[in-house]
């Protein structure tokens, strides 16, 4: 159809669109008019547009100069509003849809943007092609700008909501007021609250404490907001009154606060809302919100920091309780162990008691030193079955009965079998554990007692940790209730410089994982911490305790046996070498040879080392027990290598003469061989072979062998000291 064919469009004067018809009713075209709304017919073969005249009152076309061209229309919008009509338009036709809807801006004569809206629908061929466009075209400003209004309400609203979860979540994970105040000003608190920065006070009696202070140049009110409530500030206003106040400007804020005017300089906030803290009809004290940017507060926004103030005074009350309950269990566990711990000679003791993180939930570990006669102590620590307050009330009698046991010198097992039957005849169904120690520093032997509790660990001088097999009994109170009140004694040897670690099962109890896997942990760390008995306590609290965050309580007893190096000139070292260890003979030749080295002694090192072997596996094999190995350096006049081997039994080694084809019997013979001086001495319950390896003291009167490297030896062998050993 060509432009001549087409019928012309007669355009409607805008005042007929008024008029009524006969019957006094408006018309169809002219009530669409009146609410912005037209149609138009578009034509795609001949490319033509009609549009009527509220159509085109509604796209800001001239009724008396519009051409019927599409590109008419086209050419007034923005090229963004073009592109995204024609893509509309080309999506619905080319993807054979038989409707489309748009919106787009149309630009006015006078300034700004027109939405409108189109709706039409497509009329094909018989073959699917597209001839003709018939639709509607209307004003739709009203409704897009009211649908942006409830899309930005609803985005405020959303902003909110996710503000309180937010908050809501960190706060949920807060247990006491260190965590409350880390949750608001920690990484993320303040966007959490929507803020720039907050203090947060609460109240001790009549004072205001500021326990937290987040945001830029804020550090004025904590000066000003320490001490006594005082009206003239406004948290302690906000506190007193408990009434929320709300402050648009810095100016509103100096009018009502005249003595911040000063300060006014060193404040980059320009709103803040200072919200009471009342839970339970208890006033805890004041947050106040500092707005860098804000300046009035809607009664949504109102409502919000309302809301926010109510969740955080729930979790500072329900903190408050926590630490409150925390500080009473702390000082009931602290009221029953031991206050202070003496100072021991020879060694030194450090002592670790940790609660567990469960408010009043405590436990019933403990730890003890005991003073024995003839210099000796007993160390325990041991744990109550269960956490609460029963168990420690029954942990405080417990210790103080096993105390009064130890005191009056019984051994370690019948201290144990004492403690047993005393739990056992209380009013209670709880059993315990524990580990029991007499220890003599001057020999360094140590006798060990266990009642279904950890064996002791010991760091060696070179840093190994050995756990040593302790023979052990039932736990107390269930020993006596079956009657078997056996706890066999085993004797261990703390050499000087080595480490005794007794401890309880909230030090190795990882969440989630093995209590083998945490005791092996529990084994590096003692290896890898510090030597010192304090700084190895501190360190395996560190490593183990405060990062898993036990849920249960720990007693932790580190004991050190003084190290002795001898001076510079005369050094000193000690080995004990466990009898169950394969590895412990090769370990004490290197120590021997390395420490050697060390003193500028090198030249000894092959005769100290082979002698060493010797007379370890002479303990090893005929004896029931370990050694202790002791390398010295013997001062002048004679700079000499000392070696010593220390066992527990009184058998001393005899001399004998072994055939070609024997296979032992020749120790005695090597030390004659490469010793310089060597003999066998009586300790206590056992004996030490030793001997020393240098050169020959000077020349005497004394009549020489005819090596004249050493002196003559009687035929029952020399002590060293004129005292003959004898034939064994």
């Amino acid at each position: 159809m060509t432009d001549h064919d087409r019928p012309p469009i007669i355009p409607v004067r805008p005042r007929l669109l008024f008029e009524k018809t006969p019957h006094g009713d408006t018309g169809t075209a002219e009530r669409l008019a009146m609410n912005r709304t037209g149609s138009f017919e578009w034509d795609l073969d001949a490319r033509t547009l009609d549009v009527d005249e509220a159509g085109l009152l509604v796209l800001g076309l001239d009724p008396f100069s519009f051409d019927s061209r599409p590109e008419s229309l086209v050419e007034r919008l923005e090229p963004s509003e073009r592109i995204r009509l024609d893509v509309a338009i080309d999506e619905a036709v080319k993807g054979g849809r038989n409707t489309y809807s748009v919106h787009f801006r149309v630009p006015l004569d006078h300034g700004g943007d027109q939405w409108t809206h189109i709706q039409a629908r497509i009329l094909r061929s018989s073959g699917g092609r597209a001839r003709r466009v018939i639709g509607v075209v209307r004003d739709a400003t009203a409704e897009v700008t009211h649908s942006a209004f409830v899309q930005e309400l609803e985005k405020r609203r959303q902003r909110q909501t996710d503000i309180v979860e937010r908050t809501t979540s960190a706060l949920s994970r807060a247990v006491t007021v260190d965590d409350v105040t880390a949750a608001l000003t920690g990484p993320g608190g303040l966007a959490r609250l929507g803020a720039d920065g907050l203090a947060l006070g609460l109240m001790d009696n009549s004072t205001l404490n500021v326990i937290a202070l987040s945001g830029d140049s804020l550090e004025v009110v904590d000066e000003l907001g320490q001490g006594r409530l005082d009206r003239k500030f406004p948290l302690a206003d906000t506190i007193l009154s408990g009434r929320p106040h709300f402050v648009s400007s810095l100016g509103a804020l100096t009018r009502r606060y005249p003595v911040l005017e000063p300060y006014m300089g060193q404040l980059k906030f320009q709103a803040a809302a200072y919200l009471p803290l009342v839970a339970q009809a208890r006033s805890l004290g004041g947050l106040a919100l500092f707005y860098r940017e804000r300046t009035a507060f809607s009664a949504d926004e109102r409502n919000l920091c309302l809301g926010l103030a109510a969740i955080v005074a729930q979790s500072l009350q329900r903190a408050t309780l926590f630490d409150e309950e925390r500080e009473f269990a702390t000082g009931l566990q602290s009221a029953m162990l031991p206050r202070r711990i003496h100072d021991i000679e020879g060694g030194e003791i450090a002592v670790r008691y940790h609660t567990a993180w469960s408010g009043r939930q405590v436990g019933g570990d403990w730890y003890d030193v005991i003073a024995l006669p003839k210099s000796r102590f007993g160390i325990v620590v041991g744990d109550v079955q269960g956490h609460d307050t029963h168990a420690a009330a029954i942990m405080g009698q417990l210790r103080i009965a096993l105390r009064a046991y130890a005191g009056e010198g019984h051994p370690p097992s019948t201290v144990l079998a004492r403690a047993s039957r005393f739990l056992a005849e209380l009013d209670t169904d709880r059993f315990a554990t524990c580990t029991y120690a007499q220890v003599d520093l001057g020999s360094g032997t140590v006798r060990v007692v266990r009642a279904g509790h950890f064996a002791p660990l010991i760091r060696h001088m070179d840093g190994r940790v050995g756990s040593p097999r302790v023979r052990g009994g039932l736990p107390l109170g269930i020993s006596t209730d079956f009657g078997d009140e056996e706890f066999p004694e085993t004797r261990l040897d703390l050499v000087p410089g080595e480490t005794l670690v007794l401890y309880t099962d909230g030090l190795v109890e990882e969440p989630g994982a093995d209590i083998d896997a945490g005791v092996r942990t529990l084994i590096h760390e003692v290896s890898a911490g510090p030597a010192g008995a304090e700084a190895l306590a501190d360190h395996l609290s560190e490593r183990l305790w405060e990062r898993w965050g036990s849920g249960d309580d720990v007693a932790l007893l580190v004991l050190r046996r003084s190290p002795d190096p001898g001076s510079p000139r005369a050094p000193r070292l000690h080995q004990y070498i466990h009898q169950a260890d394969p590895q412990g003979l090769s370990d004490a030749r290197t120590i021997v040879r390395q420490a050697l080295a060390d003193w500028d002694m090198a030249e000894l090192a092959d005769d100290a080392e082979l002698l060493t072997g010797e007379l370890l596996v002479n303990v090893l094999l005929h004896t029931e027990g370990g050694a202790v190995l002791t390398l010295e350096v013997l001062p002048e006049p004679v700079r000499r290598v000392r070696l010593s081997v220390q066992d527990r039994s009184s058998v001393w080694p005899r001399r004998r003469t072994p055939g070609e084809t024997a296979t032992s019997g020749r120790g005695l013979l090597l030390l004659d061989a490469v010793a310089t001086r060597w003999g066998i001495e009586p300790r206590g319950e056992g004996k030490a072979v030793w001997c020393e390896i240098g050169p020959a003291a000077p020349p005497t009167s004394a009549p020489m062998h005819r090596d004249a490297r050493k002196p003559v030896k009687p035929a029952g062998g020399t002590d060293g000291t004129g005292r003959t050993s004898g034939q064994h």
